[in-house]
């Protein structure tokens, strides 16, 4: 553990853009076929200009970043709030620094704070992890 300290950046990970066969593929693993995730006609008529990414794919995605940093039995939590939609095209980044390090039931953990954004640096999700170290 001692070479993670308060502000110690995790590897950051940045996943190709998002396409529609990224959609339909993930909408296919999820069980999450929306039509407004697949469907352009569906997705113009409610309002938007085309079809966009799943909430969850993102979410997939920083919960990616966090095993690849640390195994998934080292997982204590793990939450996200939405804060904008992931576009077609897209290019996610989810990283990660860790913002507190502490002790619970004797096992030594860190508090993250992290992010996925755009290839714009708009933030699509912000959230927090803690792992056990």
């Amino acid at each position: 553990m001692s070479d993670i300290t308060i502000g110690t950046a995790i590897p950051s990970l940045t996943l190709p853009s998002i396409s529609r066969t990224t959609l339909a593929l993930y909408a296919g693993a999820s069980g999450d076929h929306n039509p407004i995730h697949i469907d352009s006609d569906f997705a113009k008529k409610a309002g938007m200009s085309d079809v966009f990414a799943h909430g969850m794919l993102s979410m997939a995605y920083l919960g990616r970043m966090l095993t690849n940093w640390k195994p998934q039995s080292q997982l204590r939590k793990f939450s996200n709030r939405f804060a904008t939609i992931t576009q077609l095209q897209d290019v996610i980044t989810c990283s990660g620094t860790v913002v507190e390090l502490f002790e619970e039931g004797g096992e030594q953990r860190a508090r993250l704070e992290i992010v996925a954004v755009n290839q714009d640096d708009v933030r699509t999700l912000i959230g927090e992890a803690v792992v056990a170290l």
